[in-house]
């Protein structure tokens, strides 16, 4: 008994080898992008203020990179993308806009999927929402005459 359990874990184990699949060889031609930046800091913006900002990147291989999704870490923070392919050498952006409506930090990130042989890449954007400071009109001080008086 003990030899046929032997002998068919060997079976087993010999099949599963013969089965096993070649390691995928990495395409020496395939598209490779590279940004120019993988983080955008804010720094400080006002509340309702310009959350844009943009990342640029470059084809640095030999095919074509396709931009297959670019999908944000929460619904406040929208990117658009290029959809045509994006030739050897040439460069473009991804346009992120942040909704500055809420206070506090940002600390979000964008993933990006293409056929590159980097296939995933996630950008980050930082930051820190505060308040806008209150606008004031200057008082005017009068006279009794009715004049205006500086202070």
């Amino acid at each position: 008994m003990k030899n046929i359990v032997i002998a068919l874990s060997l079976m087993i184990f010999a099949f599963s080898g013969a089965m096993a699949q070649p390691a995928e060889e990495e395409n020496p031609n395939a598209p490779k992008i590279e940004f120019v930046k993988l983080v955008h800091d804010y720094g400080t913006i006002y509340k309702n203020g310009d959350g844009n900002c943009e990342f640029e990147f470059t084809n640095t291989g030999k095919e074509p990179l396709i931009l297959t999704n670019v999908k944000s870490s929460c619904g406040c923070t929208v990117p658009k993308w290029p959809r045509q392919p994006i030739l050897p050498g040439k460069t473009d952006v991804i346009k992120v806009k942040y909704a500055t409506t809420r206070m506090g930090a940002i600390n979000k990130s964008v993933t990006v999927t293409s056929n590159a042989s980097n296939n995933k890449v996630v950008l980050r954007i930082t930051g820190k929402v505060v308040a806008a400071p209150v606008e004031m009109m200057p008082e005017k001080n009068i006279d009794e005459s009715g004049s205006p008086v500086a202070k």
